[in-house]
């Protein structure tokens, strides 16, 4: 095997739910979330925006029965979203590309319950059922903020007499993203931008570390050029998101 052919890049094509006109990026957290791991990782791949309304026939062949998000890796279609994201850290290893992998075991489940509590709550059309569906919403945020704001074992400097003063870190396992953040963020967004429109929730301003974590994560484009537009989470809500009724 001659070292240009290793040198080379494998062919990775990612297929990612289309927006409403058929070609821009749809609202998809599962999409956003492969999109952002190959993005990290610096390997050269093609994204294709799927119409789930005119899907395409040749599209049909590749995976039939398959909704985006899934992935052709030298040819071989891909479609389980958490084996496609092993299968890129296992495969698209060091010296070439990044580890993703978080080091801290609690990164990886830090904030998982916050998406079923932020359906519940926007899915809910009781207004005497609004107030408890909020709290538990933001008891699922809260426990993200915590551990956004506890120390991390390799913040913490051991010859340091001073007390702990909490951690400033930018994301979950540190100040880079890794495959935590990849699950994470597309969904947190998502609760921002809809709780927002359909509900006028904000994200509590006392949350720092939940902030500091977005504001984050808006400063870099792994996110955001990966990210749907929010006209387009807003409309992919507009039926999901029920009105409470008077």
């Amino acid at each position: 095997m001659s070292t240009d052919s290793q040198d080379r890049d494998p062919d990775i094509e990612l297929f990612v739910k289309a927006g409403n006109d058929g070609e821009s990026i749809g609202n998809c957290p599962f999409s956003q979330r492969l999109f952002m791991i190959l993005w990290l990782k610096g390997v050269v791949f093609n994204v294709t925006t799927v119409d789930l309304k005119r899907k395409p026939a040749d599209l049909h062949n590749l995976a039939p029965g398959t909704h985006p998000p899934f992935l052709t890796f030298n040819g071989e279609v891909k479609t389980d979203i958490n084996k496609i994201e092993e299968f890129l850290e296992e495969t698209l290893g060091p010296p070439k590309y990044p580890k993703l992998a978080a080091r801290q075991r609690e990164s990886n489940t830090a904030g998982n319950d916050i998406f079923a509590k932020f359906s519940a709550f926007i899915k809910n059309t009781k207004p005497e059922a609004n107030a408890v569906l909020e709290k538990g919403l933001n008891r699922a945020l809260k426990k993200l903020d915590d551990y956004l704001n506890s120390t991390l074992p390799d913040e913490i400097d051991a010859d340091s007499m001073e007390e702990e003063k909490g951690s400033n870190r930018g994301f979950l396992d540190g100040n880079e993203l890794t495959l935590a953040d990849c699950n994470l963020l597309p969904k947190l967004h998502i609760v921002k931008v809809v709780a927002k429109k359909y509900r006028n929730y904000d994200i509590p301003s006392e949350m720092k570390g939940v902030w500091r974590y977005l504001k984050n994560a808006y400063t870099r484009d792994e996110f955001t050029n990966t990210c749907a537009a929010d006209s387009e989470i807003e409309t992919a809500y507009k039926d999901v998101a029920r009105r409470l009724a008077k």
